[in-house]
């Protein structure tokens, strides 16, 4: 069997001392820009890992992210945390580290998880997700002076750009927009938004993605109003709120939801032949051919670990305050058009 290769040989590789190597593995703010460089393209082309115990054992670090396990509110749209949480860990073990998952009722008993793995050392940093108008676990951690990074901008507070408070999300209101747009390029007018009830940070920047773009049609303030549904996430509720609109006598030529829940509820309510799209592209919408917004969720893994690590790295990188040094990652999403398989699934 192959011999696994050492820090001696990434040094020669490099043309560095075996200190250097440690340096950059470590303490890499200690060593020049193009020795690091060097450093990490010998480090990747031998494939060297370092030892994750010793590693632990010397810097007296966990090496460990922690994140909370939400649990399952339905089995559509509710996977893509699942999604994102095997994301971060594929990625994460790639660095070198390990994913500690707990679990929490509530924002507050999530706080009290928080605190708990943070004064036994069991966790370097946190990944939180979900977040929402009023976040207080977002204000705990930054006077707590813990490490973390959101998946979900700070809602209705003033610190986007925050430098303890490192996020990244997808872009909805690009999303929705594209979505809107594809409808409006088809000769569509009048296209109905379906989402979430206000206030809902992830659920109004769609919604706005939905407005900017029928903006270019004509019709008036109050009929968009009109064409606006508001309903909570789930396939029952998404049928009801459409039902309910197109017995209202509105006319709609094509919807837009804030979740592949809401469509799959849209698309029972819908006659034959009204488009639907939906926004997750969950693999329910793959199956039966629904149009849907896909949100990357391997670029928001790697961009939620480079705010906490660096491009590379696997130590905290901490805070920063470099107005260069940007402290979010907005990643855009892509709509995937497909032939709806399925009028109506009754």
């Amino acid at each position: 069997m192959a011999q696994l290769p050492t820090v001696i040989d990434v040094g020669r590789v490099a043309g560095v001392s075996r200190q250097t190597v440690s340096n950059v593995l470590n303490s890499p703010q200690l060593v020049k820009p193009a020795t690091r460089a060097k450093v990490e393209a010998a480090i990747a082309e031998l494939g060297y890992r370092p030892h994750a115990s010793a590693r632990r054992l010397r810097t007296r670090k966990s090496s460990t992210i922690g994140i909370r396990l939400d649990p399952m509110t339905n089995g559509i749209s509710g996977s893509i945390l699942d999604r994102f949480l095997h994301a971060l860990t594929e990625q994460a073990d790639a660095r070198g580290l390990r994913v500690m998952l707990f679990t929490a009722s509530d924002p507050a008993d999530e706080i009290r998880q928080i605190r708990k793995l943070r004064d036994g050392a069991d966790v370097d940093a946190f990944v939180l997700t979900s977040t929402f108008y009023g976040d207080p676990r977002t204000e705990w951690l930054i006077e707590a002076n813990v490490p973390f990074v959101t998946f979900g901008r700070p809602w209705g507070i003033d610190d986007m750009n925050d430098p303890q408070h490192l996020w990244v999300d997808v872009d909805g209101f690009n999303g929705l927009r594209d979505a809107t747009r594809h409808l409006v390029g088809q000769g569509l007018s009048r296209i109905a938004y379906l989402g979430w009830p206000s206030p809902s940070g992830t659920g109004d920047d769609r919604r706005r993605g939905w407005r900017a773009a029928m903006e270019a049609t004509s019709l008036s303030v109050d009929e968009l109003s009109a064409l606006e549904i508001a309903a909570e996430d789930g396939v029952s509720q998404g049928r009801d709120a459409l039902a309910s609109l197109l017995s209202s006598g509105a006319a709609v030529d094509g919807v837009v939801c804030a979740s592949d829940s809401l469509a799959l509820g849209a698309v029972l309510a819908a006659p034959d032949g009204l488009p639907v799209i939906g926004y997750d592209n969950t693999p329910v919408a793959s199956a039966i051919g629904l149009s849907s917004v896909e949100q990357p969720l391997d670029e928001v893994a790697a961009g939620a670990l480079e705010l906490l690590l660096g491009s590379t790295g696997s130590e905290l990188v901490g805070w920063s305050n470099s107005s260069t040094d940007p402290r979010h990652r907005l990643v855009m999403p892509r709509l995937v058009v497909r032939e709806r398989t399925a009028a109506r699934l009754a």
